[in-house]
């Protein structure tokens, strides 16, 4: 066999090992970094997506949560796992759009660090008090906070976190100083606001919703651009008293970057499914967010997008991580 046709047969035998790689996988269970503790709202969808991608893709996927730092540990932590796709990450905002511009040191760089898969939702924040809070209205919070300037205070998920970066546009806008009250995720945030440690704060629908129902936390606006279909009566924070006001939380899939390509493909097609399955699509809507999946290029555009944005609001705002 002559040397050319030697290096045919290694090509022709090479080339078809990452599709055969990709079509083997998986072949263990995968880890799901999630940056929040149990309970959190991106815990809480993370659980809505696992069942299905675990069925489609014939593997139990295992949700591992690292909350702490607004997002920072686990998006480190995944930052640094094996690119193997036994590893991915299913983040919000927080960690990868808001936090690099609020820390003067972050260990790892959004854009270059990880390989997008799918944005998964969007969905708009809820502005929420305790009802001991005398406000039953945005433009009536803001006549409180601007009478007694510092004496309300907000809860976050952390520093850094998409609903504090949501309510620091929010103080901006409206000319208010109310002070930043930082958790370590938002349960616990929740939980003291139900309890009447903290007065107000930002939060995404499925962790409040059914305290806004019973009455133990009072709803003041949907911070979308447009009414909520799950919550049609209510006004937007821009109707309500801050024209031009808007703040969204959204969810997705990413991986550790270098993941191969085959494998990020396998897992964006197998997301873009679960996504627009009619009980999940249901499920997701019922909960306030708009189901997406869109391509791997789709997410690191909109990715993009968010971190030229909040880089803007920080800025703007003159929001620190205290």
């Amino acid at each position: 066999m002559s040397i050319s046709c030697s290096i045919c047969a290694v090509l022709s035998v090479a080339l078809p090992l990452p599709l055969a790689a990709a079509q083997a996988y998986p072949d263990k269970p995968i880890r799901v970094i999630v940056p929040v503790p149990a309970g959190g709202t991106p815990d809480v969808v993370a659980r809505m997506v696992a069942p299905g991608l675990s069925t489609l893709l014939g593997q139990q996927l295992v949700i591992d949560n690292r909350g702490g730092a607004g997002g920072l540990i686990g998006a480190e932590l995944a930052a640094r796992a094996v690119p193997d796709g036994y590893t991915v990450f299913f983040s919000s905002p927080g960690s990868l759009t808001i936090l690099p511009h609020l820390q003067k040191q972050v260990a790892y760089d959004t854009l270059k660090d990880f390989a997008p898969i799918s944005l998964v939702s969007i969905g708009p924040f809820l502005l929420i008090t305790h009802p001991s809070v005398p406000a039953r209205t945005v433009k009536e919070l803001i006549a409180l906070a601007r009478a007694e300037p510092g004496k309300l205070n907000y809860a976050s998920a952390g520093n850094g976190a998409a609903n504090h970066l949501a309510m620091e546009l929010f103080k901006s806008m409206a000319g208010v100083n109310i002070t930043h009250v930082p958790y370590k995720g938002a349960p616990q945030a929740v939980t003291d606001l139900i309890g009447g440690s903290v007065n107000l704060m930002f939060n995404s629908i499925p962790p409040v919703l059914q305290h806004i129902k019973t009455g133990r936390l009072r709803l003041l606006a949907v911070a979308s651009a447009k009414r909520s279909p799950q919550l049609p009566d209510v006004p937007t924070v821009s109707e309500a008293g801050v024209p031009g006001y808007e703040a969204i939380t959204w969810f997705g899939l990413l991986a550790p970057a270098k993941t191969p390509k085959p494998i990020i493909a396998r897992l964006n097609d197998v997301m873009v499914k679960v996504v627009h399955a009619p009980d999940l699509k249901s499920q997701l809507e019922i909960h306030g967010y708009d189901p997406v999946g869109s391509s791997p290029e789709e997410f690191a555009a909109f990715i993009r997008a968010e971190s030229e944005k909040y880089a803007k609001v920080v800025k703007f705002s003159g929001a620190k991580v205290d």
